[in-house]
């Protein structure tokens, strides 16, 4: 199956959030897989890119509760960036989006964002310091300490943080995203992968494989 271009994600503006359980949630990997080939930049022409992109907190949307369990016969397609020289794999059917120096998928308020960089490898200290960083700009953002784990043979940065959309102008209601992000480093290039889920919803298994299946080319 070919991916199809992008489509826009409405994303909100982060607003006050409490920290109470960390990593995301999630369904169990689907057995039936297929695999779909992108070559070429993620922000190749024609494809939508928000005008301001690179690290930053994901955001959910105000309107939408916790739904979007993965479920467990989830088809993942594999996108393949030859230009930026990465693998990944993703649900089929989520909305593929071209954001600066990286691209999004999301379905609901489940999102999986990956951004990349150059630079040195990162450390607990300086995710830890990113995170900081970002927080400045949401300033209710909560996260855990940075650990490293290893994928592929490789040590990774991954930590886990929470935002809280801004309350919806209606019901005034706010949707916690619980993220898992992981950072991998190779030849002076640096990957950011944030893995979101709203509160309730239990995505933890097929969050887990999309973290694993990241390769760099």
């Amino acid at each position: 199956m070919r991916v199809t271009k992008p489509t826009s994600i409405a994303m909100a503006v982060l607003a006050s959030c409490s920290l109470a359980v960390w990593g995301c949630g999630g369904g169990s990997q689907g057995g039936s897989q297929s695999h779909s080939a992108t070559t070429g930049p993620a922000t190749a022409s024609g494809a939508p890119s928000e005008a301001s992109g690179g690290a930053s907190a994901l955001s959910a949307e105000a309107q939408s509760l916790a739904t979007g369990d993965i479920p467990d016969n989830q088809v993942f397609l594999t996108f393949r960036d030859v230009g930026s020289g990465y693998t990944l794999r993703y649900p089929e059917g989520w909305a593929q989006r071209a954001v600066r120096n990286g691209l999004t998928f999301a379905d609901k308020n489940n999102l999986i964002r990956l951004t990349l960089s150059r630079g040195a490898p990162p450390t607990m200290a300086s995710v830890s310091a990113e995170l900081a960083r970002e927080r400045r700009q949401a300033p209710t953002l909560s996260y855990g300490s940075p650990a490293s784990v290893t994928i592929a043979g490789a040590p990774v940065v991954k930590v886990s943080y929470v935002t809280l959309s801004s309350p919806n102008a209606v019901t005034g209601k706010r949707v916690r995203l619980l993220v898992d992000r992981y950072v991998f480093a190779h030849a002076g290039r640096v990957a950011t992968l944030d893995l979101g889920t709203p509160s309730g919803v239990d995505n933890v298994d097929a969050y887990r494989m999309i973290a694993h299946s990241f390769h760099w080319l």
